[in-house]
């Protein structure tokens, strides 16, 4: 297949989200004072705001929550398993989240490397979820934003993956159509089946080897394998 336009997944594909969101949390747990708040563990924490967190994000891509209370109620509920009933602390704390984790610059394994193989070869894109404000400050600043054409957001687009229209939308944008175009990411519904579904080819970047009986294009378990696929 001649590929010619490549869309990718930014957050756990390319920007390593767990990472960054550790060293975010592990300063914030210390500006606002959390172990003196009764939260002796900041592992524990994490752990708790990760479970949150990702099934949050998942009522958000369907709809059943806005923007506003996922940036905020992912804390609040966090704190609520230590005990702490306090809004205007998780108010606080999701505002700093919000202004701290976009400029961590860790990167997934062989990211720069297989973006500086594809670069010449095909015009590069994101398709991302990620909140508007944010995601292209974590482009700028952890080196990738030069890659690529279009940065695409769900907020820009009107729609979040997995609807198809997010992706007619990016294609548009880019001047693409279905036949000429690949889908890279992480998330088998959001990024793959939604592609899918929109007529395009997909690789599954499945870094936790999830187990699933899907039919996609191709699967990787790690960034590498793009060397040789592309």
């Amino acid at each position: 297949m001649p590929y010619e336009h490549i869309f990718f997944d930014l957050d756990h594909t390319l920007w390593d989200t767990d990472k960054n969101s550790h060293q975010t949390i592990s300063e914030l747990f210390l500006k606002h004072n959390l172990q003196q708040k009764g939260i002796n563990s900041l592992d524990n924490f994490i752990k708790e705001y990760t479970i949150i967190n990702n099934r949050m994000w998942d009522e958000y891509r369907i709809g059943t929550i806005d923007k506003h209370t996922l940036r905020y109620n992912r804390f609040e509920e966090t704190f609520s398993k230590f005990g702490i009933d306090n809004r205007p602390l998780a108010e606080s704390f999701g505002d700093d989240f919000v202004n701290i984790a976009p400029y961590k610059t860790n990167l997934l394994p062989y990211a720069t490397e297989v973006l500086d193989y594809l670069h010449p070869k095909y015009s590069l894109h994101i398709i991302t979820n990620g909140f508007e404000e944010v995601q292209h400050i974590k482009l700028k600043y952890s080196g990738l934003e030069k890659y690529f054409k279009n940065t695409i957001t769900s907020e820009a687009a009107g729609h979040k993956k997995p609807d198809v229209r997010i992706f007619h939308y990016s294609m548009k944008l880019a001047n693409a159509i279905t036949g000429n175009s690949l889908m890279i990411g992480d998330n088998l519904k959001a990024d793959i089946i939604g592609a899918r579904n929109a007529g395009i080819h997909q690789i599954f970047y499945n870094q936790q080897n999830e187990k699933h009986s899907e039919e996609i294009t191709y699967e990787i378990k790690s960034l590498k394998q793009l060397f040789d696929l592309l």
